[in-house]
């Protein structure tokens, strides 16, 4: 078991906070923290022991927050946890952006590994697949908004018989 996998949810949260200021800033505070995630400076404190006790970060009181390599490790991995999900919303599913951006956050910790990859690789067949691709995610769109049109799906049919043979030509 890796540290990041020992962590709460809610540290994870915390990671994740400090991955994102990090990145903006350079470093991390114990008010920007707190800020960012609303909560108030002493959760911020405990959290920040916590993460220090594991290694993950670089804390003294009073002073900058930093992420370790494990740290950083740890928090891309939240990370993308959070960015996979929620782009599976949006993008396969069509939910608004806010929406899913709120469900990621409520299921980022709870995916074991092998679905999260799973949700990868679906992601890039969807992408690579002639038969899926933007198309495909627009129509099943179309279907969230509109309801089921049978008359729709010859044409898409046709689309994607075309996009095949003309993959085909430029790879021969």
């Amino acid at each position: 078991m890796t540290t990041s996998d020992a962590l709460t949810a809610s540290l994870e949260d915390y990671i994740e906070a400090i991955f994102h200021l990090v990145r903006k800033k350079k470093v991390a505070r114990a008010k920007d923290i707190a800020k960012r995630m609303g909560v108030n400076n002493s959760s911020v404190t405990g959290a920040l022991h916590a993460l220090s006790d594991r290694g993950l970060i670089n804390y003294t009181p009073y002073d900058v927050v930093t992420l370790t390599t494990e740290g950083e490790s740890a928090a891309r991995d939240v990370v993308r946890r959070h960015d996979v999900l929620r782009d599976f919303f949006v993008r396969v599913l069509s939910i608004d952006a806010p929406s899913a951006e709120e469900a990621a956050c409520r299921m980022e910790h709870a995916l074991p590994p092998g679905v999260r990859e799973r949700f990868v690789r679906f992601l890039e067949f969807v992408d690579a697949c002639p038969r899926c691709g933007d198309d495909w995610l627009e129509a099943f769109a179309e279907r969230c908004r509109h309801g089921r049109h049978p008359e729709a799906c010859e044409p898409c049919i046709v689309r994607a018989l075309d996009k095949t043979r003309k993959e085909t030509e430029r790879h021969e």
